[in-house]
């Protein structure tokens, strides 16, 4: 989505690229939080609160970015973007289409 996005407005480059940065880093908790969930099943105390503290901090980068997402790039959304099968690969989970 972010190509047809910048296509049809690349003056959003900037934002684009930080929201980029942000699925990246979304991303790597999650991986961590995998990594945790893995080791947590095996233990107890300790392991479980560090997915606890990466989950509260998945929380606050998701809040944050989802608020500079709608901020930055809505009214652009707003306007549309041409169908060219991009929202296929987005929405392909939508009808339980794997």
């Amino acid at each position: 989505m972010f190509a047809e996005l910048l296509r049809e407005h690349p003056d959003l480059a900037g934002t684009v690229a930080k929201l980029v940065q942000d699925h990246e880093m979304i991303a790597s908790i999650l991986s961590r939080v995998a990594e945790l969930a893995d080791h947590a099943a095996r233990s107890r105390g300790p392991a479980l609160e560090a997915i606890g503290r990466e989950l509260d901090g998945l929380a606050a980068i998701m809040e944050s970015h989802f608020n500079y997402e709608e901020r930055t790039i809505s009214a652009a959304l707003d306007g549309g973007i041409p169908a060219t099968g991009w929202s296929e690969l987005v929405f392909r989970f939508r009808d339980g289409a794997h």
